[in-house]
């Protein structure tokens, strides 16, 4: 008997899971293919959480995988947070997908059990606001339920330390570790819903968070006159994925004063399905149908999307010359957005001692020269915002060496203010309606503000090619394309050549025109880098939550028709490196 269908039966037969389960696991008891993949495995409780397939099995999303990794979240607190841990609780937070609401429930009550103090939001509330909440309570931890922009069969669980970014070293090991250590479901701790409420261990957050978070948000604003004066003017379009923006982000631009803000009606609503998409994903054009035809029936100046837990922003604005709705891609707005605060709090004389501007390894070049001219510390982090979000306390705790500032990552996220420690795409919708304001004031669409920033810093264009490969079989080709990759590393990538390699799991850095050798200074991570001729680069990383292996590139040109070619001729040599 497999593995696979040893825990099927033990699933199957121990009366510690209950009916329901028992019958879904009978109607596939002959699908030998789909018994396997649910049970072949653990769900990995990763460096972030988990994320998987809603369903009932050892590698899906269930109430049983939510508890154990619950129980093993609270034995890491127990042992290293003690009783000041217990008391100083844990904060919870879902979205809109299919049992989120069931999930946070049982990772409340299975830490109650625990001795653990919850803070549970009565609805749904965006991920960065779960962040901001167990700052403000003081929360040992935090935790999330969401699959950010997946499909909706997907759900997830992102675990938060006291800090509010998501965990990392030391934290993300030992609570694995703890996760792992869990081999029998029984040994998983839970109480009823009134017998935690009782124990005084089971509590709702107060609304008074919300008012506190959106006070915060309202302080990164630098131009408030500039929204009074254009706020009957300039026209916005916002689709909230059928997920938690909706009501921030219409609170926040309500009390800062836009008047013409049209919301797509189909889509404002929580709808665990995503009904009106095939992918609730900022990054898909294809998402955007609604929201672009309610944008030309409004004569909209900007079209805005948030994810379902609102961290992630997508944008279309008016090409001035043609009319035409034109898609940012992450870099592109989260550029703008930086480019607009350090150049506006520079002219105010608002930016704090010792600025800072982080990134990440897989975000535009255009970030360094953007830092450069306005004299920020620089800071390049790997792929993942809880690296931004870490070099926040970082800062803190080096008796504020540096002060941050902003950042971003490609894939469609940004921060400003240190209100959350994850993106935030709630602000990110604020500081973007208010810089198309500032611009509006002065003839231009937040387009031609991209121009402008094209024209002056250069024709930055990035690209993402991905191989999707399921299973186990998909995972040993994606690990043989990464091993093939660092151990034989190519000189080339079409015309371009290879300066510099860098190999975040040996922590090495190679020059190849000298050979010298220098140390990456960042944690183990299996991501693969090269830096090339003019300004150019790719990487090489698996997906943390996805069975994918993703190709991010970055071009450097003198027109946008030249950087769109060679972003082709690059994606094109990568997949001729990898056949």
């Amino acid at each position: 008997m497999s593995k696979a269908q040893e825990q099927f039966e033990y699933w199957l037969n121990d009366p510690y899971f209950d009916d329901e389960v028992k019958k879904e696991l009978l109607a596939i008891r002959n699908n030998k293919e789909e018994v396997e993949d649910r049970f072949y495995r653990e769900l990995e409780f990763g460096t972030g959480g988990l994320r998987g397939v809603i369903g009932n099995g050892t590698n899906r999303m269930n109430i049983y995988t939510v508890r154990k990794a619950t129980q093993g979240l609270a034995n890491y607190i127990v042992k290293n947070a003690g009783e000041e841990g217990k008391k100083k609780g844990v904060a919870i937070s879902f979205d809109c997908r299919l049992y989120s609401p069931e999930f946070a429930d049982e990772t409340a009550r299975c830490l109650a059990a625990n001795g653990i103090k919850a803070y549970i939001f009565k609805e749904l509330r965006p991920t960065p606001e779960l962040s901001f909440a167990l700052r403000y309570l003081g929360c040992i931890a935090g935790v999330m339920i969401t699959a950010s922009h997946n499909p909706p069969e997907y759900n997830g669980y992102k675990v938060y330390w006291e800090d509010g970014a998501q965990i990392t070293p030391p934290h993300d090991k030992g609570i694995i570790e703890e996760v792992k250590s869990i081999t029998n479901y029984n040994d998983v701790k839970t109480i009823s819903k009134k017998e935690a409420m009782e124990s005084g261990l089971y509590n709702f957050v107060l609304d008074e968070i919300d008012d506190a978070y959106m006070a915060e948000l309202k302080k990164q604003i630098l131009h408030p006159e500039i929204i009074q004066e254009m706020a009957d003017k300039l026209s916005i379009v916002y689709t909230p994925f059928h997920g938690t923006g909706n009501k921030p982000v219409r609170r926040v631009l309500k009390e800062l004063g836009f008047k013409n803000v049209y919301v797509v009606p189909e889509q404002e609503l929580p709808d665990p399905k995503f009904t009106t998409l095939e992918y609730p994903n900022p990054e898909d054009p294809k998402a955007f149908e609604l929201a672009l035809k309610l944008a030309k029936e409004k004569d909209a100046d900007i079209v805005l999307a948030t994810d379902p837990d609102a961290d992630r922003l997508g944008v279309y604005a008016k090409d001035s010359k043609t009319g035409e709705y034109k898609q940012f891609t992450g870099n592109m707005s989260g550029m703008l957005i930086g480019e607009y605060i350090l150049r506006e709090r520079k002219a105010l004389c608002k930016m704090p001692a010792n600025p800072a501007f982080v990134t990440t390894i897989v975000t535009t070049n255009m970030a360094r020269k953007v830092a450069e001219k306005y004299n920020q510390h620089f800071v390049e982090v790997l792929t993942g915002f809880k690296y931004i979000g870490e070099q926040i306390k970082f800062f803190e705790e080096n008796n504020n060496e540096y002060s941050y500032v902003f950042g971003l990552e490609e894939s469609y996220g940004c921060l400003a203010g240190t209100h959350a420690r994850d993106k935030d795409a709630v602000v990110a919708v604020m500081m973007l309606c208010e810089l198309a304001a500032f611009y509006k004031k002065n003839n231009k669409t937040i387009y031609d503000a991209m121009l402008d920033m094209y024209n002056e810093y250069g024709f930055y264009k990035e690209g993402q090619y991905s191989i999707t490969m399921k299973g186990i079989e998909g995972a040993k080709q994606i690990s043989a394309i990464m091993e093939k990759l660092r151990s034989n590393p190519p000189k080339t990538f079409g015309e371009w050549n290879v300066e510099e390699f860098r190999d975040y799991k040996s922590g090495e850095v190679i020059e190849l025109a000298t050979g010298n050798k220098k140390r990456t200074n960042l944690p183990v991570s299996n991501v693969l880098y090269f830096a090339l001729n003019d300004d150019c680069w790719c990487c090489a990383r698996p997906s943390g939550t996805e069975p994918k292996i993703k190709f991010y590139m970055g071009v450097k040109a003198e027109s946008l028709e030249e950087a769109n070619q060679k972003e082709e001729e690059l994606t094109n040599a990568v997949k001729a490196l990898i056949k």
